[in-house]
């Protein structure tokens, strides 16, 4: 299994990367809060081990971004055996808390329970930035507000949520929706798209239902513009 470990105290560091190595775990190191939420975002995690404080960009910070795209199980570590920091961490949508110092077996425990969960979830709950489709209790909701679906709906929603992050044509859509084949003049998909994208993203800044012209359509996160374009006019010309 792989983790990931983002604190700055090299000796906490070389602790964990090689008691883990050592039980058969693929480790990697961020030593401060912007590698961490980089790492976290770009590559795949079974488990990801996050100190509260961090230079650059604190824990709370680092969780809260990664959870805008991603559900990876987090524990948090802090040195800080403060109820309110438990609370904030467990609200920003960390699974696991562990006080410094912390029990080596205890913390492997944690991981491996945090892994054996996030798998046994992994085939019937579909995460998207903040949202979250639920494929057995046949319900969605983001940002904690649960959407109200038609059955059709959120059929169309799962088959989006299933391949989050690839384009689906027209054709397929139709194809794993209505099982059936429409006349290429009908705008049966348009009009389902509309009406779902009414409901998903109409309340929220964040748009998550993206047309792409010619090709299809494709459900994934995507950095606002006006955040884009802010960060491209600070480059250095």
């Amino acid at each position: 299994m792989k983790v990931l470990i983002v604190e700055d105290e090299h000796k906490v560091v070389d602790y964990l990367r090689s008691g883990l190595t050592e039980q058969g775990w693929v480790v990697d190191i961020a030593m401060d809060g912007e590698e961490g939420t980089h790492l976290a975002i770009e590559y795949d995690y079974d488990v990801i081990v996050l100190d509260v404080m961090l230079p650059r960009r604190d824990g709370f910070a680092v969780l809260k971004a990664l959870r805008l795209q991603k559900s990876t199980p987090v524990i948090m570590l802090t040195a800080r055996d403060h109820i309110n920091d438990r609370v904030r961490g467990l609200r920003e949508g960390a699974d696991d808390y562990l006080t410094k110092p912390f029990s080596f077996l205890e913390l492997v425990e944690r991981l491996h329970a945090l892994a054996r969960r996030t798998r046994a979830q992994e085939s019937t709950l579909i995460s998207v930035g903040d949202l979250y489709v639920d494929l057995i209790g046949r319900r969605a909701t983001r940002d904690g507000l649960r959407l109200d679906l038609t059955a059709k709906e959120f059929q169309l929603l799962s088959v989006l949520a299933r391949r989050h992050g690839d384009i689906l044509s027209k054709t397929a859509i139709t194809e794993l929706v209505w099982e059936v084949d429409f006349e290429s003049h009908t705008n049966v998909v348009e009009t389902a798209i509309k009406r779902l994208r009414a409901k998903l993203d109409g309340p929220f800044r964040t748009k998550l239902l993206h047309t792409v012209r010619g090709m299809g359509y494709v459900l994934e996160v995507r950095e606002p513009r006006d955040m884009r374009d802010a960060r491209e006019d600070a480059r250095p010309s």
